[in-house]
C-alpha cells in the first residue's frame, strides 16, 4: 500500500487519459470516468441575491435548507437548515417512496420556518452519478455508497421529486437547478473566492468536479465558454487499468460490498471503506499470529466494527495510542502496546494511501486546468469537503503536501466548505437566476440591432429612392445619396499599356505606386509602391501642409526608384467625397474618416495636388485622373473580369460605386454610354429615413464623432466605428451590472480603445474565449469567461447588422442594374476592397447572404480587389489615356 511519487505520476497520467476518454464523445461510453456534464456554467461573481430553498440528499443525512443571498454592497449569506434521517427502509425502497419522502420533509421544514406561503426556487444537492441533459434535469445513472432504491435507473430525478412535491398542493417551488455535492462544494466556495474552479468531496464517498472549457465536451453542443465536469472519479480502475496496485485487502472489500467490481476507486480512498480496509488487515494479521498472541473476536471478525471515525481518533496526535487501546478493547481484544502501535501503523498507511490517490487524481485536474489556460504557472483552488477530510487529524495536510509535490508549477489554495453543498445548490439555483434575468437584459439590449426582412427591405426601398434622388436634377442638391459623376467612361479593354505614377489617399497611410502595364496576350501588370505615414497633425493641419507632405513623399519615391526625371501619367485616388466636373478636376465636398484639414473643402484636389508640386520645383507630373478608391476598386477586378460594373469598399468608410447609363445622370451633359457613378452612399440617412433603425448607441457614437449628423450610414456600417459602437454598449451592460463586475474601468472609458480588428479577432471562430480574454486583457478590461461571451455576442450583433446593411444598400444598387436594362434576370460582378470585408470571419457571407435575399433575380458574383485602388488609379488613367488617344484621331 506504500505508493512511491513515480507511481502516483503514473495514476496521475492514466487518470488524465480516463478524463480525455470521457470528454469524447466516441470514446464516453467505453470510460470509467464518466466526466459527466453538469450544465452549471458559471461560478458565483458575488452579484447574486435572492430567497432559495435547497435540498442535499446523499449521505446519511437528509438536510433541508433555507438560503437567503443578499448583495447590499458586501456578500451575505443567511442559512437555515433542518436535518432529517434517511431510515434503510427508505433507502433501500421504492424511488416512489424515497421522493415522498423528500417531499413530506421538504413541506414540514416550510411550514416550521412558515414560509409555504411563498414561491420560492429550489436547488436539489443529488450526491449520485446523473446524466444531464440540462440545469434541471438528471437521469440517474447508478446509486453509489450505500443506497439502492428500485425503479431509478435513467428515470429523472428532478421529474420524480417534482411528481412528489404535487400531492403537496400548498406549496409552490420551481426547481431550478440538480447539482452534485461536489459542484455544491465548488459553489459554496467559489462565493467566498472567484478563483475556486474545482470541487473535491472526500467523506463516505469521493468525487470531484472542475471547470472545463466547453470546446473539449463532445457530450454538449456549442464551445464557448466553460461547464463545469463531475468527473464521478470513484470509477476510476473499474476497467481493470488500477489492478497493479489493488491489494487482496481491496479484492476483499470490492466483494464484500452491494455493488462488486463497481467503483473501484472510491473503494480504496472513501470514508465508507477506509476502517473495513483497516478491519481485514488488523483481522489477517491476527489470524497469522502478528497480533493479539494470535486471538481473534467476534467484533473483529464482524464487517463493520471499524469505521473511518475510529481510523481518524487512532491517529490523532498524542492521544492515538490511547485512543487505539479503547477502540480494541471494546471490540473485545487485549492489545499490548506493540499491538496498539501496529494497528495506529495500519491505519496511517490506509489513510495515507487514500490520501496520496486523492492527491494524483487532483493533480491531473490541476493539470488539465493549466494546459487548457496555456499557463505555464497556474494558480487556483479548491473547495474541499466531506468528512474523512475534515475529521481526520492528518488527512488534509497529507493531501497537501502531495498535491504540491506532484504538481510544482501550480499554486492551489484549499479551502474548506464549512456549509456543504447545500449551500451550494443554493448558490448555483442563484447564479441560474441570475444568469436567466442578465440574459434577458443582455436580449433586450441587443434586440435592437436584429434587423428583420421587413426592417431590410425598407432599407433597400429607401437606399434605391436616395438613389434616383441623387440622379436627378430637381433632387440632387438635397439628396443624401449625393451620386457623384466621376467622368470614368470605360472599362479597360486588356489594350491598356505604359508607365503609371499613382497616389493612393484615404486612410492614415499614403502609397505612392509606379504602374507597368502591358497589353496582348501576355497582359500584365506589374506594380511597385512605398507606404507612407500620415501624422494626426497632418491629417488635421492646414490643407497646404498636407499636400506639401504628400508631394515630399511622391518626391521620395521618385528618387527610390530612379525616376524623378521622367514626366509620367498620374492617376490620384482621393477616397473622400468630390464633385468632379472633368475626369482630372475634383472639388471636395468635404472629410471623412477623421481628415480635417483646413482650407480643402470647396477646393479643386487635382489643383491643391499642382501648386504643391510648383512650390516643391524639382518635378513634374501629368495628372490624368482624380478617383475615387471604390471606382479604383471597379477598374482593377474589371481588369480581370469584364461583368465587374460596381465597385464595393467596406473597409475603415464604406462606399458603392457602379456604371449608370448616361440618359439617367440628369446632372451631366449627353445622353450616350455609361458613366460610373460614386454615390457616397455613406450619408444615407442623414435626412433621418432609417432613424427608427438607429440606436442610441449609434446617436452617442454620431455625437461624439467630428461631423456630428453626417454619414450616418457609414456610422452603422463601416469599420471606423463598429467597434465604437461595442464600447458604448459594453459601458452601458457595465453600468447595468452584467459585465465585468459592474466596474467601468478607465480604458473602456477611452474612446476609440475598441478597434474593429478586435471585432474580426473575438468573433473568430477558431478563437477559444481564452484567446477572447487575452485580448480584452490587452485593452486594459478584466473579464471573467461569462463576460467573454457577451462581449463576443456583442460584437456578433453588430457586425451582422452593419453587414446586412450594408447588403441590403447593395441589394439596390443591382436591382437598378437590371432595371435599367429591363433584364428579367441579372449577372453581373461586384469588385470588393476594405479590411472589413477582406479580415472580418462573418462580414462578406452575411453581406453576400442579405443580397442574395433581397434581389433574387440578380446572379451576383463577389471579387476581392486584391491590389487595392493604387492599381485601379493606374487603370483609369491608361484608360483616359486611351480614349482620349480614341477621341483626337
Amino acid at each position: 500500500m506504500r505508493l512511491s511519487d513515480d507511481v502516483l505520476l503514473d495514476v496521475m497520467s492514466r487518470f488524465q487519459a480516463e478524463m480525455v476518454k470521457g470528454l469524447g464523445r466516441d470514446t464516453n461510453p467505453t470510460a470509467t470516468v464518466k466526466m459527466l456534464p453538469t450544465f452549471v456554467r458559471s461560478i458565483p461573481d458575488g452579484s447574486e441575491k435572492g430567497d432559495f430553498l435547497a435540498l442535499d440528499l446523499g449521505g446519511s443525512k437528509f438536510k433541508v435548507l433555507r438560503v437567503k443571498v443578499s448583495e447590499d454592497g458586501k456578500q451575505n449569506v443567511q442559512m437555515e437548515s433542518q436535518f432529517y434521517p434517511t431510515p434503510k427502509e427508505i433507502i433501500h425502497g421504492s424511488g416512489t417512496e424515497l421522493f415522498q419522502y423528500v417531499a413530506d420533509c421538504l413541506a414540514d421544514f416550510m411550514e416550521t420556518k412558515d414560509i409555504k406561503h411563498k414561491k420560492l426556487p429550489l436547488g436539489f444537492t443529488f450526491s449520485f452519478p446523473c446524466k444531464q441533459t440540462k440545469l434541471e434535469e438528471g437521469m440517474l445513472i447508478s446509486w453509489t455508497k450505500h443506497f439502492k432504491v428500485r425503479g431509478m435507473q435513467q428515470a429523472d430525478v428532478v421529474q420524480s421529486l417534482r411528481k412528489a412535491l404535487w400531492k403537496h398542493q400548498d406549496i409552490d417551488v420551481d426547481v431550478l437547478a440538480l447539482v452534485n455535492d461536489t459542484v455544491g462544494t465548488m459553489m459554496t466556495c467559489g462565493y467566498d473566492d472567484q478563483r475556486c474552479e474545482v470541487g473535491v468531496i472526500i467523506g463516505t464517498g469521493a468525487n470531484a468536479c472542475y471547470m472545463e472549457d466547453m470546446s473539449n465536451i463532445d457530450l454538449v453542443e456549442g464551445d464557448e465558454g466553460r461547464m463545469c465536469i463531475n468527473t464521478e472519479l470513484g470509477a476510476f480502475g473499474d476497467d481493470t487499468s488500477l489492478d497493479d496496485i489493488r491489494t487482496e485487502f481491496d479484492k476483499e472489500i470490492d466483494l464484500g460490498s452491494i455493488n462488486p467490481g463497481k467503483q473501484l476507486f472510491e473503494k480504496m480512498i472513501s470514508g465508507l471503506y477506509i476502517g473495513e480496509l483497516v478491519r481485514i488487515i488488523i483481522l489477517r494479521m491476527a489470524r497469522e499470529g502478528l497480533l493479539f498472541n494470535g486471538k481473534l473476536s467476534t467484533a473483529l471478525c464482524t464487517k463493520g466494527k471499524i469505521d473511518t471515525k475510529h481510523v481518524a481518533a487512532m491517529e490523532k496526535y498524542k492521544e492515538g495510542l490511547s485512543n487505539t487501546k479503547e477502540i480494541l478493547m471494546e471490540l473485545g481484544l487485549t492489545p499490548s502496546e506493540d499491538d496498539c502501535v501496529a494497528v495506529q501503523h495500519v491505519c496511517t498507511i490506509v489513510s495515507f494511501r487514500s490520501a496520496n490517490l486523492c492527491a494524483a487524481a487532483l493533480a491531473a485536474i490541476l493539470t488539465r486546468l493549466r494546459e487548457n489556460k496555456k499557463l505555464t504557472r497556474l494558480r487556483t483552488t479548491v473547495g474541499i469537503d466531506g468528512t474523512l477530510y475534515k475529521t481526520h487529524p492528518q488527512y488534509a495536510k497529507r493531501l497537501h503536501k502531495v498535491v504540491r509535490r506532484l504538481v510544482p508549477n501550480c499554486d492551489v489554495r484549499f479551502l474548506v466548505s464549512e456549509s456543504g453543498s447545500g449551500k451550494g445548490a443554493a448558490m448555483v439555483t442563484a447564479v441560474a437566476y441570475r444568469l436567466l434575468s442578465q440574459r434577458k437584459q443582455i436580449d433586450e439590449v441587443l434586440a435592437h440591432f436584429r434587423l428583420t426582412k421587413d426592417n431590410l427591405i425598407d432599407v433597400k426601398n429607401k437606399m434605391r429612392a436616395e438613389l434616383e434622388y441623387g440622379l436627378k436634377k430637381d433632387t440632387h442638391s438635397v439628396a443624401t445619396v449625393k451620386m457623384l459623376p466621376t467622368y470614368v467612361c470605360g472599362m479597360p479593354d486588356g489594350t491598356e499599356k505604359g508607365k503609371f505614377l499613382a497616389l493612393d489617399l484615404g486612410g492614415t497611410n499614403f502609397r505612392v505606386l509606379l504602374v507597368k502595364i502591358r497589353s496582348g496576350r501576355s497582359k500584365s501588370v506589374r506594380m511597385y509602391n512605398k507606404i507612407f505615414a500620415i501624422p494626426l497633425e497632418i491629417m488635421q493641419g492646414t490643407g497646404e501642409e498636407l499636400f506639401d507632405h504628400i508631394v515630399q513623399c511622391i518626391a521620395d519615391f521618385l528618387e527610390y526608384m530612379g525616376i524623378k526625371g521622367a514626366r509620367l501619367p498620374l492617376g490620384f485616388t482621393f477616397s473622400f467625397p468630390c464633385r468632379q466636373a472633368n475626369i482630372d478636376k475634383g472639388t471636395l465636398v468635404g472629410w471623412t474618416k477623421g481628415f480635417k484639414a483646413t482650407d480643402c473643402e470647396g477646393e479643386d484636389v487635382v489643383d491643391m495636388l499642382r501648386e504643391a508640386i510648383k512650390r516643391r520645383n524639382e518635378f513634374d507630373l501629368d495628372i490624368v485622373a482624380v478617383v475615387n478608391d471604390t471606382v479604383g476598386t471597379m477598374m482593377t477586378c474589371g481588369y480581370e473580369d469584364p461583368h465587374c460594373e460596381i465597385g464595393l469598399i467596406a473597409g475603415t468608410g464604406s462606399n458603392v460605386c457602379y456604371m449608370e447609363d448616361m440618359k439617367n445622370i440628369e446632372i451631366v451633359e449627353g445622353e450616350e454610354g455609361r458613366m460610373c457613378i460614386n454615390t457616397e452612399w455613406g450619408g444615407f440617412g442623414d435626412n433621418g429615413c432609417i432613424d427608427k433603425l438607429r440606436t442610441k448607441y449609434d446617436k452617442e457614437v454620431d455625437e461624439g464623432s467630428l461631423n456630428p449628423g453626417k454619414q450616418r450610414y457609414e456610422k452603422m456600417t463601416s469599420g471606423m466605428y463598429l467597434g465604437e459602437i461595442v464600447r458604448q454598449i459594453l459601458i452601458d451592460l457595465t453600468r447595468h451590472g452584467l459585465l465585468f463586475r459592474g466596474q467601468i474601468s478607465e480604458s473602456l472609458r477611452t474612446r476609440g480603445i475598441f478597434e474593429t480588428k478586435f471585432l474580426s479577432q473575438i468573433e473568430s471562430d477558431r478563437l477559444a474565449l481564452l484567446q477572447v480574454r487575452r485580448i480584452l486583457q490587452q485593452l486594459g478590461l478584466d473579464s471573467t469567461c461569462d463576460d467573454s461571451i457577451i462581449v463576443k455576442e456583442v460584437c456578433g450583433s453588430v457586425s451582422k447588422r452593419a453587414a446586412q446593411l450594408c447588403g441590403a444598400g447593395l441589394a439596390a444598387v443591382v436591382e437598378k442594374l437590371r432595371d435599367n436594362r429591363n433584364l428579367e434576370h441579372l449577372k453581373t460582378t461586384v469588385g470588393v476592397d476594405g479590411t472589413l470585408y477582406k479580415l472580418h470571419p462573418h462580414f462578406s457571407r452575411i453581406l453576400q447572404e442579405t443580397v442574395k435575399e433581397l434581389a433574387p433575380q440578380c446572379d451576383v458574383t463577389f471579387m476581392l480587389s486584391e491590389d487595392g485602388s493604387g492599381k485601379g488609379a493606374a487603370l483609369i488613367t491608361a484608360v483616359a489615356k486611351r480614349m482620349h488617344h480614341m477621341a483626337e484621331n
